[in-house]
């Protein structure tokens, strides 16, 4: 990210280079000289720290590694930003700052923020749930339109934001987190749902970013991050990074640490099958906590449970859970052989999944079918993956196959694939368990409570859905180690702001008849964006028109009514007026 600033190339003898790419010449500076001496060579590591601007050869526009690599050099005066939009959309911010307010987030982020940068940290929060993006020079275009949380309504430049994230120390996100879950109610009993994502991350220099599968199983530069959500009272608790190389199973046991720092002792974990292990399991008990745990009906461990139980409950009235038009039924069972007290296993089936997944079992059958056809009298061979439901017949022996197989390492193809028969033992096995899945729990309840709870997971999936697709986080646009801790901080206060105001429209949902369009996220900020301000001859900011049905129908779900808009709106007239 190239920051909105021009400075002199810096002078350092021997480590500033030029590469031209294109019609932009690049400014690199040489970091470190590492001499191979099997190899009898140097190597050298350079970063780009700016490009050159067009006008003058001797000047460059800084990026984040030139603050990395030259924090003593001053950048000039942020660009005189003081006029702004004569139309500013004040609904979706007014709504923002109730939640603000309601949480009290002001308050604490001013123990461990500086007061003026309280207003900055909150106005990016809100930047990233409005506009869905979290690129920093994108901000001043969002708040040149949009009313501030900064003193003065201050309008900022993305070289002043760049500033703010590189300088937040991470102890900032760690207090924060700390005074979050103290205020949390440690007393009543909660399922917390714990889940984790991937993000892109290019940035080589960070720590945390390493090699590793992403959730799409692409091997690429990643980091992890995780949430614990409760899911009771519906907010997120805390996050998590950790590099990409570590998997969800190994990282867990810190996680249920991290819970017992935080003061949580009458909790349970909700969580998916990538977290299924004898470690994790145990360690969740010795810790005094009980789980909640999906497995899918196709995973070994299961199979033998539904096949045992199949058709003792999945036309059975009393097993319906109509809610979720599911049966489901519930046994005991020990897990491991080691196992001190059984699990309580609830197993469910549902229609529509069986009809959607023997749909999607027979169209990979029919697809591989026709491509081991189009390769017959071909010399090829295929990888086990095509062996688990086809049994592959060359024109060549045990001892000619294995001779082949060198050989194809070399780049030498030998043999025939001539002909091929289903597995049908085993595509019948998985037709069978079609529509099954499983619940596994610690503690004694019927299949209806374990799904009922295991659904409360929905939320946190969402949260993580708004986290990519409405937060702009898919992939982290930085490269320091300071400014992508920040970035996740804020992006965390985000969430727990843009999850309130999820919960406040579903909850409204529940009390209509009908079920409007406009009454999502993403719908209710358009909407809500449409109430503006504008400035008259007399330059002050005046409310430009009454509000709407629909938008009093998206404020009614806040708690908010018109009168509370033509309040707040005479209030940033004010402020704006007298620069405080």
């Amino acid at each position: 990210m190239y920051l909105d600033a021009l400075v002199k190339v810096p002078e350092a003898k021997g480590k500033i280079t030029f590469r031209t790419k294109g019609n932009t010449t690049y400014v690199e500076y040489e970091r470190d000289r590492v001499y191979i001496p099997e190899k009898q060579y140097t190597t050298v590591s350079r970063k780009t720290i700016g490009k050159l601007a067009d006008a003058d050869r001797q000047v460059m526009q800084p990026n984040e590694n030139f603050l990395k690599y030259f924090p003593d050099i001053a950048l000039p005066e942020e660009k005189d930003r003081s006029s702004r939009s004569c139309a500013l959309r004040i609904g979706t911010w007014i709504v923002i700052r109730k939640i603000v307010n309601d949480y009290q987030l002001p308050e604490i982020l001013g123990r461990y923020l500086p007061a003026k940068d309280v207003g900055l940290f909150l106005d990016l929060c809100a930047y990233s749930i409005v506009e869905e993006d979290n690129r920093s020079q994108h901000f001043p275009t969002y708040a040149y339109s949009h009313p501030l949380f900064t003193e003065g309504m201050k309008i900022y430049s993305d070289s002043k934001v760049s500033d703010f994230l590189r300088s937040m120390d991470r102890k900032v996100s760690v207090a924060f987190q700390n005074d979050w879950n103290r205020e949390r109610n440690h007393r009543e009993k909660i399922y917390i749902s714990y889940d984790s994502t991937s993000k892109r991350c290019e940035a080589g220099d960070l720590r945390i970013v390493e090699k590793g599968h992403s959730k799409e199983n692409e091997e690429t530069n990643i980091f992890n991050y995780a949430i614990a959500y409760d899911t009771e009272n519906r907010e997120p608790l805390f996050y998590e990074l950790y590099p990409g190389s570590i998997n969800d199973i190994s990282q867990f046991q810190c996680t249920v640490d991290k819970a017992k720092g935080y003061g949580y002792k009458r909790i349970g974990f909700v969580l998916d099958r990538g977290y299924f292990s004898k470690d994790n399991i145990y360690y969740m008990e010795d810790s005094g906590y009980s789980f909640i745990m999906m497995l899918k009906g196709k995973a070994n461990l299961v199979q033998e449970w539904i096949l045992e139980n199949k058709g003792s409950f999945e036309t059975n009235r009393a097993c319906n859970i109509p809610a979720y038009q599911v049966y489901g039924k519930t046994i005991e069972k020990k897990l491991f052989t080691t196992d001190k007290k059984p699990r309580y296993i609830h197993l469910y089936h549902s229609t529509d999944l069986e009809a959607h997944e023997r749909g999607e079992v027979e169209k990979k059958i029919n697809q591989l079918t026709t491509f081991l056809n189009g390769h017959i009298n071909q010399f090829v061979e295929f990888g086990s993956g095509m062996e688990t439901y086809f049994e592959l017949y060359y024109d060549e022996n045990a001892k000619q196959k294995k001779k082949k197989r060198e050989q194809d390492q070399q780049g030498q193809k030998t043999g025939k694939f001539v002909f091929f028969e289903e597995k049908t033992a085993v595509i019948e096995l998985e037709l069978k368990l079609c529509g099954y899945f499983c619940i596994i729990t610690s503690d004694k309840m019927t299949a209806k409570q374990a799904l009922e709870i295991y659904k409360g997971r929905d939320a946190s999936e969402k949260l993580f859905l708004s986290d990519k697709t409405f937060l702009g986080n898919h992939a982290l646009r930085s490269s320091t180690e300071e400014t992508t801790t920040s970035k996740i901080f804020i992006e965390f206060v985000a969430l727990i702001i843009r999850n309130r105001m999820y919960n406040y429209l579903k909850d409204a949902m529940k009390e209509m008849a009908k079920k409007p369009n406009y009454m999502t996220v993403p719908a209710a900020i358009r909407e809500l964006d449409k109430i503006e301000m504008a400035r008259q001859l007399d330059g002050v900011y005046r409310l430009d028109h009454a509000v709407t049905a629909t938008q009093k129908t998206i404020l009614k779900a806040f708690g908010l009514t018109d009168a509370n808009v033509k309040y707040r709106a005479e209030e940033i007239g004010k402020r704006l007026e007298s620069g405080v």
